[in-house]
């Protein structure tokens, strides 16, 4: 079983910044990516950006050119730098990995959320 810690998450004034990290310890064996998505209350959880093993990124539209995400394959670590956060960045932020098993299913693990909120 894998587990997911998340910091870095809290209060922040419209267009700050803020840095979430994310840990993967456990069976870590067969991560193959990793990332965040988000969830504001009454929406449904959404991507907001993923690193790949081999480094390709993926954001949402809503996000791009204002977080970055990277990490550590090694270490099985996830960053997401926001920049430019907007009251609409408000959301519980959840880390995620993807697993693939040696049969080659895949499943995901999730961390048990930050929490953002942008307000002045």
């Amino acid at each position: 079983q894998v587990q997911l810690v998340e910091s870095g998450g809290g209060l922040v004034q419209p267009g700050g910044s803020l840095t979430l990290s994310c840990a993967a310890s456990g069976s870590i064996f067969g991560i193959y990516a990793m990332g965040w998505y988000r969830q504001a209350p009454g929406n449904q959880r959404e991507l907001v950006a993923h690193i790949s093993s081999g480094g390709r990124t993926n954001y949402a539209d809503s996000v791009k050119g204002r977080f970055t995400i990277s990490g550590d394959n090694a270490k099985k670590t996830v960053f997401l730098q926001m920049k430019s956060l907007k009251p609409e960045d408000t959301a519980v932020y959840y880390c995620n990995a993807k697993h693939a098993t040696i049969t080659g299913s895949t499943y995901d693990s999730w961390g048990q959320g930050t929490q953002v909120t942008v307000s002045s």
